[in-house]
Formats: C-alpha cells, structure tokens, sequence
C-alpha cells in the first residue's frame, strides 16, 4: 500500500500519508468491528434464541445509532476540530464492541451494539471530511478510494477471526470475536500524536466570527437545503442496498446456499476481493470521468448484480466466482461518497453537512436487515435482499440526476 502512495499521480507529502494512514486505519477497523457482527449472527441467534427478525433488530440498531452518531461527530468537528473527534469515535467503537462479548442477554448486547453504533457512524463522518480536505482535487477520488478500500480489508479480518474462532471454541466463540474488536484503540494513540489537523479547518476557525452559529442549523437555509436532502436521498438509496445484501450475506450464504463457514470463507474471498477492486477502480473514475457519471454507471450494475444473484440458477461449484462483481459493483459504489459530500458543502458546515446527509442514509437505510429478515419469513433470504436493494438503487439514481457535478473543486 505504501507503494500506492509513491505512484506519480498519487504523491503525497509527509502530513497527507499521516492523514491518509490514519483515515486508513481508522475505516478498515471500522468495517472489521462492523462485520464481526454479521459473521457471528448464527452463533448469536443460537446462544440467544433469536429469529431470525431480532438478529435483524441488533443490525438495523447499530446503523440507526451510527446515524445519531455520525451527524453529532460531523457538527463537533466543525466546531472542535477533525482529529480530535476522529479519536474520540474510534475508541468508542472501539470499547463497546469488545463490551458486547461480554453481553449475558438479548437487551444487553442490544445496547452495547447501539453505542458501538455512535463510534461507527462518527469516524466516517468526521474521517471523510479530514481525507477530502487534505487531498487536493484532482486526485481526491482516488486516494477517497483506497481509503474506502480499508473496508475490504477489515472485513477480510473479520471473515479470518470467524474461521479461526468460531469453530474452534464453541459456546465461547463469538464472544472472542467481540473481543478481539478492542484492537482499533491502539490507533487512538497515534492519531493524537502524529496526524495533523485540518489547514482548511484551521483557516475556517481564524476567519469565522467569534459567535458562529453551530453548523448543523446552517445545512437548512434556503441557499444549501436543496443540496441537503437530494444529497441525503442518495444517501439513503446507496446505502439501504449495500446494508440489505451485505449484512445477510453470510447467513443467506450458510441457509440458501449451504455452505459452510469454510465454504463461505472462501465465496467472501471473491466478495471482498472484488469490494477492493471496486472501491479503487470507482475511486480513479471518478476523478477521470466525473462524480455523476461513475455514480450512474455503479448504481445500474449493481442493481442488476444482486438481482442475476438471487434468481439466476448458478451452478453451485459457480456460486463461489459471482461474489465478485457483487463486491466490485456493490462496493464500488461508495467509493466517491465522501469527496462528494465535501465537495457540495461549504468549510463552516462540511463536517455537519456530511454527517447529516451520509448518517440519516444510515439511519434510514438501518431498516435494511429488519426489512430483509422479515420479507425473508415470507419469501426467503434471496427475494427480500433482490427486491428491498434493488428498490434502493433505483432511489440513488433518480436523485443522482438532480445534484450538480463537482469533480475539481478545490476546498476553500
């Protein structure tokens, strides 16, 4: 990866590597805390006696309050700063997914996850804006791709903690796997110490007035309140299909599909593998050809992906290589989100205004699993994850058309 960051077009100085790692770290642990969760509901819902609706409760849960979490991280920012709160969410996150091993019933580990929730939803909100405002523009997308890249990484760490732990220490297993969660504090440390704060944070704070107002009331005026809800509509869209497939992907892999958890493993080799690949390619798309157009072309195909996923009668020794384009499209997607919302919102309201708009997608989108395991009781796992995301892509377009083109703007 260090040699990524050497490559002509993606030189970075001394303080953006500081930045770029931190967000780095930050977001691949982010995404390796998140997905514990989704490759222990089997194991949960067993030691629990859970349906398959209350697993989908402790999902829809976290993402809610990783709404809550991400709009209140994005206004502090604004007001306090982008590092220190990019810390603070971290170690969050950080604590209460270890706390949640320790959970001896159902409403317990509903509340830690709910907590775990306001860290997750935070570190994006505040870590976007920190990667977006230290990047020049015109190689923001890409390097806003291998950060979202990070994802992949942590969810391939998650997916070799579930092999390793879950089948080898019984009843214990998944709480070991929380507990392994704790990992992500240690990077605290060093944001603290070594990553720079925002200059165009810092410049907006020398030139503000002495009384500015708190920046989340400023996303509502009439001059920016068009760009708040078709940005957040977008939001909702994207992230309702990725969190529909992705959260059930496990377990509709283990009952539809009757895969072990080895044989899983190996299918969510290609997912992620493609989710890497996804997350790079759409990220120097989108400095090459636009933010609207890659969006355009990522939305269709993953639209049509999930749908060829769930009703195309793929032989089962097949099944293994179509999690690839499920990742690449699926993941892809994503990529160019953060620059985006920087790039709408003005250096007083960015933070707000990218936590608000990406975090009440979350939240809306945190109907997902509930949704998807409900429509799963009636019509199985594979019609309710096609018909719920494909409903969501089709959202994502339609407000795509109305938000304007913002490749090369630079933030001031």
């Amino acid at each position: 990866m260090s040699v990524l960051t050497k490559v002509p077009p993606l030189t970075l100085d001394r303080p953006q590597r500081r930045v770029f790692w931190a967000t780095f770290a930050g977001w691949g642990l982010d995404g390796f805390d998140y997905m514990l969760y989704t490759l222990a509901i089997g194991a949960v819902s067993i030691a629990f006696g859970l349906n398959h609706e209350q697993a989908g409760l402790i999902g829809t849960v976290t993402l809610l309050f990783s709404a809550f979490g991400g709009i209140v991280a994005g206004t502090l920012s604004d007001r306090f700063g982008r590092v220190r709160i990019l810390a603070a969410a971290i170690f969050l996150y950080s604590l209460f997914t270890a706390l949640s091993g320790i959970a001896s019933s159902f409403p317990e580990l509903l509340v830690y996850r709910a907590v775990e929730g306001l860290g997750f939803g935070g570190e994006w909100a505040v870590g976007a804006v920190l990667i977006s405002e230290a990047i020049p523009a015109k190689k923001r997308g890409a390097v806003a791709g291998f950060i979202q890249g990070a994802w992949s990484f942590g969810w391939a760490l998650a997916v070799i903690a579930s092999v390793l732990i879950l089948p080898n220490f019984g009843e214990l297993g998944w709480r070991m796997m929380f507990w392994v969660g704790l990992i992500p504090a240690v990077i605290v440390i060093y944001i603290l110490r070594k990553v720079p704060e925002s200059p165009v944070w810092l410049e907006a704070r020398r030139t503000r007035a002495a009384k500015t107002p708190i920046s989340l009331g400023l996303i509502f005026k009439r001059r920016i309140l068009r760009y708040t809800i078709l940005a957040t509509l977008l939001s909702i869209g994207m992230q309702s299909g990725y969190y529909a497939i992705f959260t059930w992907l496990p377990t509709y892999l283990s009952e539809s599909r009757g895969l072990s958890a080895v044989g899983a493993a190996g299918y969510l080799v290609f997912v992620i593998a493609g989710s890497f690949l996804g997350y790079v390619a759409a990220g120097f798309a989108n400095d090459r050809f636009g933010r609207k157009p890659t969006f355009a072309v990522f939305g269709v195909l993953s639209a049509v992906t999930v749908v060829v996923y769930a009703y195309a009668n793929i032989p089962a020794g097949l099944v293994i290589y179509v999690g690839f384009p499920l990742g690449f499209f699926g993941s892809g997607i994503i990529s160019g989100f953060g620059p985006f919302l920087a790039e709408l919102f003005p250096s007083e309201m960015r933070g707000a205004g990218q936590g608000f708009c990406y975090n009440v997608g979350r939240g809306v989108a945190a109907l997902a699993p509930a949704v998807v395991g409900a429509l799963a009781g009636s019509y199985g796992l594979g019609t309710g994850i096609s018909v719920f995301a494909a409903s969501a892509y089709g959202l994502f377009l339609i407000a795509l058309v109305f938000l304007p083109e913002t490749r090369g703007r630079e933030l001031a």
